[in-house]
């Protein structure tokens, strides 16, 4: 069939236009979407919770990071310090007594003030001028307000540059971080109004107490014997506030021994019955008279509880080996606990050992006194138990290893070794004796090196506190002299060393003789 010329032109026109377009949408159609056009945008609430997020781990850093204020309270250096909470108060650290908990206030926010030491100078001006107790309680309210002003400053500054740090880190974009650092600093005040609107001023009435501060209830009392009598308490109060330090201060004037190679030197402790002074006035004693051995005649603790245990952390690093034996407020808790400490030797059941150039042997106190449920069985009791020691010192002198010094928490205890050993310690009486016993065995008993611990206001004067430094012939290991230690107890500074001889050592004084083991063994003893 014959084709028309002007027909075929006319499709080969349409053609020349349409084809363009066509190609053009069919590229279009197989070209790839923008990688934009692919990515989902995250949902807002995600989006919310993830700037939540950053937000509140950059605050969290800014507090840990700088959000601390060192401040003094009264004659105290502090450190205050705000940090996340689920239940908001107040924490008061008393290194190492424990710690207090006020029901201050309730926020996501809680104040933390660690009690650092006692400023010398500040405690000094309240022992010279003591007109100013009355004016403590407004002084320790100011420092408190100026403290807690600048803690709220610097605060702030912490939470939002750590937020907008943080926020800068993660989204990198200037905006975003402004963003978090603002919703940072809105939270924080939403805390403070909180916080402020919750205070309460009575929390201070019905504190919790940790560690060894669980005693501080039956010691001051409630709240209604604070007020009515205060003005007992804050005389009482100042006390307690300069006691460490004055210690501190006294202990660096003690005169020093030099050391006499043909002596052994022991400090002979007791009764420290909790107080943290000890420790410091012990590791000086250690120091400056070159001690060999360290003696403890028990009563370190209190109430023998495991929350005390914690008390007793110094002693493997006072510088000298520890000796000690249980009295009767240590508990089984406090020996085991020791027992487990490094250079500490127990003494129970008549055990001995050999330290220092020196034997020991020991029996820790057969009744813990601290226990109501059990009925103290008294003097009897300890009779039995000095028996037990004076049998195990038999032994020990027949199997060719005598014991150069027994020891007992009581005297009572202590004074049936008569005639089987040179030397005798003990303590439980809080006042220092000496005495040679019928068979010639020398009692050493000591004074409280902790001033009587919690109990040191219970008198009208406060009690000294006490140690002893004994000398023995590194040869005969016999006693040659001891100094007698005693520092001003609870707010006092006074500071003596003795120097005592034995009545054989003292010149032109004839040698007695030192028990034998012909000597015969006393059945019974003298309270």
């Amino acid at each position: 069939m014959a084709r028309d010329p002007a027909a075929a032109l006319h499709r080969m026109r349409n053609i020349a236009r349409t084809a363009p377009r066509a190609l053009t949408r069919h590229y279009r159609a197989r070209r790839p979407r923008p990688v934009v056009e692919l990515v989902q945008q995250p949902h807002p609430y995600t989006r919310a919770l993830g700037l939540i997020a950053v937000v509140l781990l950059g605050a969290w850093l800014g507090l840990l990071i700088v959000g601390n204020v060192r401040a003094p309270v009264g004659p105290m250096n502090t450190t205050m310090t705000l940090r996340p909470s689920l239940t908001g108060g107040t924490k008061i650290n008393i290194s190492p007594l424990g710690a207090l908990e006020l029901r201050s206030h309730q926020a996501p926010i809680r104040l933390d003030v660690d009690v650092d030491q006692l400023d010398p100078v500040r405690s000094q001006a309240l022992v010279d001028h003591p007109e100013r107790l009355s004016g403590l309680q407004d002084e320790v309210a100011r420092d408190v307000e100026h403290g807690t002003l600048d803690l709220a400053v610097r605060s702030c500054i912490a939470v939002v540059s750590g937020a907008t740090a943080l926020g800068l880190a993660v989204y990198r974009r200037p905006r975003r971080a402004l963003a978090a650092g603002g919703l940072a600093l809105a939270l924080l005040a939403a805390c403070g109004a909180t916080a402020f609107a919750t205070w309460n001023p009575k929390s201070v009435l019905e504190p919790k107490f940790s560690g060894l501060l669980s005693s501080a209830p039956s010691l001051v009392g409630d709240a209604r014997n604070i007020v009515t009598e205060f003005d007992v308490y804050q005389k009482e109060l100042a006390r307690l506030v300069t006691n460490v330090t004055k210690l501190y201060d006294v202990t660096s004037t003690l005169p020093a021994y030099e050391p006499d190679p043909a002596t052994i030197r022991v400090l002979h402790v007791s009764d420290i019955h909790l107080n943290p002074a000890s420790w410091k006035i012990i590791a000086s004693l250690v120091k400056q008279y070159d001690i060999d051995v360290i003696v403890d005649s028990g009563d370190t603790m209190d109430h023998g509880s495991a929350a005390e245990n914690g008390f007793l952390d110094p002693i493997p690093d006072l510088g000298a080996p520890y000796v000690w034996v249980r009295g009767n407020h240590d508990s089984r808790l406090t020996q085991d606990y020791l027992e487990r400490m490094k250079n500490v030797h127990v003494l129970d059941d008549g055990k001995a050992v050999s330290v220092a150039g020196l034997r020991f042997a020991g029996i820790g106190d057969p009744q813990f006194t601290p226990d109501r449920a059990v009925q103290a069985a008294g003097d009897p009791a300890e009779r039995l138990a000095g028996l037990r020691l004076a049998s195990a010192l038999v032994d020990q002198r027949n199997a060719g290893a005598p014991v150069d010094i027994a020891i007992a928490h009581n005297p009572v205890a202590a004074r049936q070794t008569d005639g089987d050993v040179p030397l005798a310690l003990a303590g439980h009486v809080h006042h220092e004796d000496t005495e040679v016993m019928k068979y010639g065995t020398r009692l050493r008993i000591e004074g409280s090196t902790g001033g009587s611990g919690l109990r040191a206001v219970e008198g009208k004067y406060p009690d000294p506190i006490e140690a002893s430094i004994l000398y023995l012939d590194r040869d005969t290991r016999h006693l040659q002299a001891w100094d007698e230690i005693k520092l001003g107890g609870l707010g006092l500074t006074t500071a003596e060393v003795s120097r005592h001889l034995p009545a054989e050592n003292q010149p032109g004084a004839p040698q007695s003789p030192s028990p034998t083991p012909s000597t015969p063994t006393p059945t019974g003893g003298t309270p």
